[in-house]
């Protein structure tokens, strides 16, 4: 019970960085981005770019590729989204959606189908003997990269939020947009920021994957119910609420292994959202939104 407990809280730091990345950018500029789960596969591979292609080590190639997912970003936003501005959340759904076909396309015509790896050294688990009373710990090496690069993000997005000043402006302009241009908040510098950060924070998710698991085009698609879920749990438009429901929706999917086969486990993300929706749509820590 203790390994899979751990393995749920790893599996949570999984979702909790594009988790996160939705919910900012909905609580800003109020649209889904179904393009998240495309964001973290570009991430990734431009991550691999760097770390095999370029022979670089793995943590300057993250620290490369986290830079770039977000200049990628905030000029997708140039583009294409901030032309929509001001239209409806179907509309730029839509739009993201065409975002998200593109870059998945891309990433398979350039990289192929076949999955990839990054070059990372393997390592022999690190295993706890005092914890046998409990059913015993191991800890991989992925696992514990994992741990570093998600806590690590979380702490330093936490910090943004909660003790600077572009915290503070995106916080404003998520609660009401206009009141903050009338006291002095750059929307459109605000807003690019929020894209740096959302698609900073998609690529070292997609870095987390891909130590995981394997690199594939269809890596983020696979992961884009559980991250909607987990941002729904949470309250999608609180972000950091956002991590409480990744992690509990990593939790949930490791311990229904216990009864149902792991390759159902995304059925317990379906559930949860299912009944999110029908009962509480607007999270655990959100609040309804009343329109006049």
């Amino acid at each position: 019970m203790l390994q899979i407990l751990f393995n749920g809280l790893v599996s949570g730091l999984l979702v909790a960085l594009p988790a996160l990345a939705l919910a900012l950018s909905f609580s800003i500029l109020r649209f889904a981005n179904f393009a998240i789960g495309a964001m973290l596969t570009l991430g990734a591979y431009v991550i691999y770019f760097f770390n095999v292609a370029l022979g670089w080590p793995i943590q300057f190639a993250a620290l490369a590729g986290i830079l770039l997912g977000g200049l990628i970003a905030v000029v997708i936003d140039w583009l294409v989204y901030r032309p929509l501005r001001g239209r409806s959340g179907v509309t730029l759904l839509v739009a993201s959606m065409g975002v998200a076909l593109v870059m998945e396309n891309a990433v398979r015509f350039v990289a192929g189908s076949t999955p990839l790896g990054y070059d990372v050294e393997p390592a022999r688990p690190t295993r706890f003997p005092s914890l046998d009373s409990l059913g015993g710990l191991r800890v991989n090496h992925e696992q514990w990269l994992i741990a570093a690069v998600g806590l690590g993000s979380l702490v330093a997005v936490w910090a943004l939020f909660g003790y600077s000043r572009l915290g503070r402006a995106m916080r404003a302009v998520a609660d009401n947009a206009a009141l903050a241009a009338v006291r002095g908040v750059s929307l459109n510098r605000t807003v690019a920021a929020m894209w740096f950060v959302s698609g900073a924070l998609a690529t070292a998710g997609g870095l987390l994957v891909g130590l995981d698991a394997t690199l594939d085009p269809q890596m983020g698609w696979n992961y884009l119910l559980p991250v909607f879920a987990a941002a729904i749990l949470g309250g999608i438009d609180k972000p950091m609420a956002a991590v409480f429901g990744a992690l509990v929706m990593g939790v949930a999917s490791e311990l229904s292994t216990l009864v149902i086969a792991s390759h159902y486990r995304t059925v317990v993300a379906f559930a949860v959202l299912a009944a999110l929706l029908l009962a509480r749509p607007w999270g655990v820590f959100g609040q309804a939104r009343v329109t006049r």
